[in-house]
């Protein structure tokens, strides 16, 4: 698809009478960019720099339609048939175990996470995946949005993912997505105890004409489950997920109670400047002394 991306491009701009580097020009690129959009190589183009082309180029949105299968060929080929069902679905329903949704995802956030993945070759590959998850996210603002569900893990609320500050934009995020009923959150606590998706996440998609299908992922892997029968067992092992997890009102409780953890926790120095901030103080005059033991010595006190 990249190929035939640059292929289009390569044609639409000699039609026009362009160089690369006036076509770079009007889409302010390099035109060694431009040759690397032609050529396949390099980086994928951004959804912006599509537009950017095609509005330049006189495409009528050919550009734009090719764009999401471009991006779709950063990801495993297990994962390619859902991104396209999750284009058109007009319901989505998630249970997350241990990261939070995509389509919910801040932009550190979501960086944070594609930087370990094992499929994952190099820093160009990185900002493919990661311009394409932020794309996805557009359909969320639109008329056309699908009802979106989750079910959180309150692990995924607890593990500092890019660490506490990036946490805590990322739960202000969630909460204010569910305030303007983009979303419906609930949160399923660690007291409910043990439950069928343990160590795996799960996604229902209801498409437009009624149809169902379902997408179950682990760390390194997923499956694309089109057979109803399978997908009708996956939604009722959802729907005793949504059932034990705590209702909204009191999940956002929850957040907002996790997200001031993350937010004090951010203030707290690192181990290293802590201890050597420790060292620091002893070293001053009338400071506590270690014993050999590790008990403290207070200071002496001098007679008068």
């Amino acid at each position: 698809m990249a190929a035939m991306f640059g292929s289009r491009v390569r044609r639409l701009r000699l039609a026009a009478g362009l160089t690369q580097a006036e076509l770079g020009s009007m889409v302010h690129v390099v035109a060694t960019r431009i040759t690397q959009i032609e050529r396949a190589s390099g980086a994928k183009p951004t959804r912006d720099l599509a537009r950017a082309l095609d509005s330049a180029l006189g495409a009528d949105e050919l550009l734009v339609d090719l764009w999401p299968y471009v991006h779709r060929e950063a990801f495993p080929d297990w994962s390619r048939a859902f991104m396209a069902h999750a284009e058109r679905a007009v319901s989505i329903q998630e249970y997350a175990a241990s990261v939070m949704p995509g389509l919910v995802q801040t932009e550190e956030y979501a960086r944070a996470v594609l930087r370990v993945g094992l499929t994952l070759h190099g820093p160009e590959q990185l900002e493919e995946r990661l311009t394409a998850r932020m794309g996805r996210q557009e359909r969320l603002v639109g008329n056309d949005r699908p009802e979106l569900w989750v079910v959180l893990d309150e692990a995924v609320l607890r593990r500092p993912v890019g660490g506490r500050a990036v946490m805590c934009a990322q739960l202000e995020a969630l909460l204010a997505a569910a305030s303007e009923r983009r979303l419906t959150v609930q949160v399923l606590p660690f007291n409910q105890g043990e439950h069928d998706m343990m160590g795996g996440s799960l996604t229902l998609l209801t498409m437009p004409d009624g149809s169902r299908v379902a997408y179950t992922e682990g760390a390194h892997h997923g499956r694309f489950v089109e057979e109803p029968t399978d997908v009708t067992e996956l939604a009722l092992t959802y729907d005793r997920l949504r059932a034990a997890a705590l209702p909204p009102l009191m999940s956002l409780d929850m957040i907002r109670s996790v997200r001031e953890d993350h937010h004090h926790g951010a203030k707290v120095p690192p181990r290293s400047v802590r201890r050597r901030l420790a060292q620091e103080q002893l070293q001053q005059p009338g400071g506590w002394q270690l014993r050999g033991g590790g008990g403290r010595i207070p200071p002496r006190r001098s007679r008068a």
